[in-house]
């Protein structure tokens, strides 16, 4: 039960955000044992002065293209899941769009179920 931020500048398209999204959620369902309905991706586009970057901290170099992925998962995973969650998506989004991995940052954030209702004020369970 991901829920997903992408955040982003102003660079990409409609097509393109699907095309990322869809590589995303490739990847969940690979790495993270996502099932294949279970996408919420909300993208968070902001124009040049609305974000600030450090071009270099931890990384060979951003462009304007970066995108910050920020998922908020329900269960832990283990650490083998992460690395290869992180592995697959700069991999994919290299391979299918040009998207270097050094433009790719992923922040992965664990809340238990009782923190999710997904409809009608109902709290989740497991």
């Amino acid at each position: 039960m991901p829920f997903v931020r992408i955040m982003t500048g102003d660079r990409y398209s409609e097509m393109q955000k699907k095309h990322i999204s869809d590589i995303l959620h490739q990847a969940l369902t690979e790495t993270f044992a996502v099932p294949a309905q279970d996408r919420f991706h909300f993208f968070e586009c902001f124009a040049a002065g609305d974000r600030y970057i450090d071009r270099h901290y931890l990384s060979p170099g951003r462009t304007e293209g970066a995108i910050l992925f920020n998922i908020v998962a329900g269960k832990p995973r283990s650490e083998e899941q992460k690395a290869a969650l992180y592995r697959q998506l700069a991999t994919e989004l290299n391979l299918k769009m040009g998207i270097d991995g050094a433009d790719v940052m992923v922040v992965i954030q664990f809340t238990a179920a009782e923190d999710w209702s997904f409809s009608g004020g109902i709290r989740y369970h497991l």
